[in-house]
């Protein structure tokens, strides 16, 4: 079938001073998609072309018009002030929000079949697309919205298959502690959990926009970071901590940051009070305050290299079996079946 994918971010590394975390996974689903004989067409602006200067179009299809398809596929957009809700032309606009209302307006409307995936969970619970026959609303959580179904961040399988963690626990792990990710709803579980073990210390760093870091004069903020970036801080850290807003700890909505972490052999710290958190991580590693965080990355670094370490690292490696692109890829089967598609 041919479906209409329509997404305001990047395939490929894209650019520096971007929020879009999707360029972790997205690419990994959308050739899960095609490998299961799909032909995918994007619907809004070739972003890894015009900013980025990636060329991916030998390899992907773009039509910023309104081309024949069988279901149309979004990833939901939402009202940002000051950037999509202004006029076309303004200084600072981008057209993601308007393409979409074009879109819905064109195909979901006129009962195309759709899937609305909400990853940032700002789709209204009294939406009306929640309930339109032909519409499927996915959300990234264990316990999404009722109505809606769970389609989580997917990891690739032969990825998962391949990490050897005997391997990742034996590279020199030079910081003890370190964050990747945005300052956006998280400075209540910044201050709970990571603020006072990095005070102070030079092997523990947050990299991410954090616009106001006042608060913590100790911590080492390094600002943004490319994305290429990631996988090199993370290998070189101990651990990390699974922050989230509070709308995502709530029904158990795990970032991408989880399998970015893991797949480096960088330990995941997690805050116990996350909703279906042992799904996510093993009990070990969980914490309940900062002081305990402070204790776990010292035993973490006592363990450092032994069997005790790879043990630890299997374990996360195996909970990520919940995020296997092959389980996402049935679950939009099912939804497309739902909606009146049969792939």
């Amino acid at each position: 079938m041919r479906i209409g994918y329509s997404f305001w971010g990047f395939l490929g590394p894209g650019i520096t001073d971007t929020p879009d975390g999707g360029r972790s996974h997205r690419r990994t689903l959308i050739e899960g998609l095609r490998g299961l004989g799909h032909e995918i067409v994007f619907l809004q602006q070739d972003r890894d072309r015009i900013e980025a200067g990636t060329a991916f179009a030998h390899l992907y299809t773009w039509d910023d018009g309104l081309p024949d398809i069988d279901a149309v596929f979004l990833e939901w957009r939402w009202p940002i002030p000051g950037r999509n809700t202004t006029p076309c032309g303004t200084s600072g606009h981008t057209c993601d929000l308007h393409r979409q209302h074009q879109l819905l307006d064109h195909y979901t409307r006129r009962g195309l079949p759709t899937i609305v995936w909400d990853k940032d969970l700002h789709l209204p619970a009294g939406h009306p697309l929640r309930h339109a026959p032909h519409v499927t609303v996915c959300e990234a959580a264990l316990h999404p919205t009722a109505g809606a179904v769970s389609l989580l961040f997917p990891v690739d399988d032969n990825a998962l298959d391949t990490a050897d963690p005997d391997t990742l626990t034996q590279r020199p792990r030079p910081l003890s502690l370190a964050y990747i990710g945005n300052q956006y709803d998280r400075d209540e579980a910044f201050d709970s959990y990571f603020a006072a073990a990095a005070s102070g210390r030079r092997d523990c760093v947050v990299a991410g926009k954090w616009v106001d870091t006042r608060r913590w004069p100790q911590v080492r903020f390094i600002g943004r970071v490319p994305f290429s970036h990631v996988a090199r801080i993370h290998g070189d850290a101990l651990a990390t901590v699974l922050l989230l807003p509070d709308r995502y700890a709530a029904v158990g909505q795990m970032t991408q940051r989880l399998s970015e972490a893991v797949l480096a052999g960088c330990l995941p710290l997690t805050p116990a009070y996350i909703r279906s958190a042992p799904q996510f991580t093993p009990w070990p590693l969980h914490v309940t305050s900062s002081a305990h965080l402070t204790a776990k990355v010292a035993q973490l670094r006592r363990i450092a290299t032994t069997a005790a370490h790879a043990d630890l690292v299997a374990q996360c490696l195996a909970k990520l079996d919940t995020f296997r692109l092959s389980r996402q890829l049935d679950t939009l089967d099912r939804a497309l079946s739902r909606t009146g598609v049969r792939s």
